[in-house]
């Protein structure tokens, strides 16, 4: 008896000393439940559209909604050209200089509790620029791969947008992004064609003699001008129409 009583004592000492372990993790997940996420702890960024997607809602009988998914080219879009977005069922969700493993993780959030019917996902560039830590061209594609796959699961239609030019990163010196983007984009383009989706070429149509933007399009090689956006809206909106079309 006093053996199985020393157990006892030593098994609950355990469970005390994994609960003051795991504590910190616990606490953090009743932040996020709480909306008490701050600088520090939330690195997908889940705070940035939450009041908007209240606002949003549930989209209105025959809405075709649609979410734009993406980093700082789609963050900056509507405030380059908000009439692009007026009038039209179409809602922003970029974040400046995300990457694609944190458009992942609430792309529940900002895209699929939003019920569009399309989702149009331009991203991979700040990852190619490390952003968040060195990342391989697979693991690109992964990501990419299993938002377009959750999209599909819940019925949403997708639109696989390709990377811009860029020959050069003003804010990542050394890093040459040039194979990267035309290895995924030509990854994309495949992959788009097997699975049903839409692709939509923005590189063909923007770059130039040295695999980058020309200055008319984009001041720092990497973010669109007014005339950059203006060119890529047609493109968009007809891989948009294209996809409210496939069955």
């Amino acid at each position: 008896m006093p053996f199985k009583t020393t157990n006892m004592k030593v098994l609950h000492a355990g469970f005390i000393g994994l609960f003051l372990f795991l504590a910190p993790s616990l606490k953090a997940q009743k932040d996020s439940v709480t909306d008490r996420l701050n600088q520090n702890n939330d690195w997908p960024q889940l705070r940035r559209y939450r009041e908007e997607n209240i606002k949003a809602g549930v989209p209105k009988a025959g809405e075709s909604r649609v979410v734009f998914m993406g980093n700082s080219i789609t963050d900056f879009w509507i405030k380059s050209d908000p009439s692009f977005f007026e009038g039209r069922p179409y809602l922003d969700r970029g974040i400046s200089g995300q990457t694609t493993p944190q458009m992942l993780v609430r792309f529940r959030q900002d895209v699929i509790d939003l019920h569009p019917k399309v989702v149009a996902i331009l991203a991979g560039i700040n990852d190619i620029a490390e952003n968040t830590g060195p990342s391989s061209v697979q693991m690109i594609e992964n990501n990419l791969m299993s938002m377009a796959q959750l999209a599909k699961a819940n019925g949403i239609k997708v639109v696989l947008c390709s990377i811009t030019p860029a020959k050069a990163f003003p804010w990542r010196q050394g890093i040459n992004p040039i194979a990267s983007i035309n290895e995924v984009n030509k990854w994309m383009k495949s992959y788009a064609a097997k699975n049903n989706f839409v692709f939509v070429d923005y590189y063909d149509a923007m770059v130039d003699a040295e695999q980058g933007l020309p200055a008319n399009l984009s001041k720092d090689g990497v973010h669109p001008t007014l005339e950059g956006y203006r060119m890529m809206e047609p493109l968009v909106v007809k891989g948009i129409e294209k996809a409210l079309q496939h069955k």
